[in-house]
């Protein structure tokens, strides 16, 4: 749909530090924000100076009327507007900024959030410093002298963020190296320093994800003030809280390495279900050996659930789920067939001692289950990329021109 700009007018107070040229993409994830639109508009209008080209996409998962008054609202904005309808909110909010970035025209984008929470008027401010600077990150923090996380409701929330900020730059301390506050969504970035087909976001923490996985190479920040939201309820639930845990797992195991360390770790918590059973089959009569046999499967199960929420979530649509846990309870189960025959061979051929003969057994039986749970049950169909997120074919559903910038 089309909409012809009215001619209102533009008032934005020129700022002498928006450098020439840097047009800027906004992109606006929305979930249910029909009250705040048109606010929102009226302050990047104001807040956004005459000589900064902008642009402004929201990507849209709501369930009420947010896309009508978003097109209703863009008739009074002296800059094109759009809106990106996902029918199938992939990724969560990250993915609706994924699908930002990829309809972005601009070489900066800022990514906020349409309650108000983040002020429009900071829009310029952050591609200055990002100019200035020569950065291809520029993050909003409540943490730098100036900043403030006052809009954050209750201590318990403070408490949450807070702790959620130590625990991402402790798990990743290089990748956030400069950035105070990576719980942020309010920041800038350069186009050309977002790979977006790298990017498999989970939940609404996409800063976290662009630092992490495309690693750029400047980051500046500026401080901000959190304020309190203009209307409507807070989308941030427990169940967002779980999806962020579950987002620094996915982003920590990434590589080969530190996903065979977390199979590890996982094969360990694996012996208490597998004692536990085997403790009840025998207390309840049945001979060890057929208790040990059965007990292993429990064990195996326990396995298989935490590797399919915590380590190869990304992967669990290349086959069924039946499909997956057989092969996975087939490699689990060809583990303890394996190892005898490998500790009898360490034994007579490299003259080993049974200690470490078994040592031995376990890491190599270890090493090839893992890599074969990776080739066997999660390798990807050829052809396929489980982070790129398509376009949806519900596309620009409000614009408006701007010619006079």
């Amino acid at each position: 749909m089309t909409i012809q700009p009215t001619g209102a007018e533009h008032v934005a107070p020129v700022t002498d530090d928006v450098p020439e040229p840097g047009a800027v993409t906004v992109v606006i994830p929305t979930f249910n924000e029909s009250a705040n639109v048109r606010e929102l508009l009226r302050r990047i209008a104001a807040g956004v100076p005459d000589r900064l080209p902008c642009e402004v996409v929201f990507v849209d998962d709501s369930t009420d009327d947010t896309p009508a008054v978003i097109a209703d609202a863009a008739r009074d904005c002296p800059f094109p507007v759009s809106v990106i309808h996902r029918d199938a909110p992939e990724g969560g909010l990250g993915g609706a900024v994924v699908e930002g970035l990829r309809a972005a025209a601009s070489d900066w984008v800022v990514v906020m959030d349409a309650d108000l929470q983040h002020p429009p008027a900071l829009v310029p401010d952050l591609v200055a410093t990002g100019e200035k600077e020569d950065a291809d990150l520029v993050v909003a923090s409540r943490y730098l002298p100036g900043g403030s996380r006052a809009g954050l409701a209750g201590g318990y929330r403070v408490a949450v963020s807070r702790g959620a900020t130590w625990l991402a730059k402790g798990l990743f301390p290089r990748a956030l190296r400069g950035i105070s506050d990576p719980m942020s969504g309010f920041f800038a970035i350069r186009r050309s320093a977002v790979t977006a087909d790298a990017l498999r976001p989970l939940g609404y923490k996409i800063l976290l994800e662009l630092a992490v996985r495309c690693r750029p190479a400047r980051v500046a920040e500026v401080p901000f003030v959190f304020e309190e939201r203009f209307a409507g309820e807070s989308k941030s639930t427990a169940r967002e809280g779980g999806r962020f845990l579950r987002h620094l797992v996915e982003l920590r195991t990434a590589s080969p390495l530190a996903r065979m360390v977390a199979f590890g770790l996982i094969g360990l918590t694996g012996f208490v279900p597998n004692l536990a059973a085997l403790y009840l089959l025998t207390g309840a009569g049945l001979h060890y050996l057929p208790a040990e046999i059965l007990a292993n499967q429990f064990g195996v199960a326990w396995n298989f659930l935490l590797i399919e929420v915590l380590l190869f979530r990304d992967r669990r649509h290349h086959r069924r789920l039946a499909d997956r846990a057989g092969r996975f309870a087939l490699l689990a189960n060809a583990d303890l067939v394996l190892r005898i025959p490998l500790i009898a061979l360490f034994v007579g051929q490299l003259h080993l001692a049974v200690l470490p003969a078994t040592t031995l057994a376990l890491l190599t039986t270890f090493v090839l289950r893992f890599a074969g749970t990776e080739a066997l049950v999660y390798a990807g169909v050829r052809g396929s990329s489980p982070g790129k997120t398509r376009l949806p074919r519900r596309a620009r559903a409000a614009r408006t021109g701007r010619n006079a910038r």
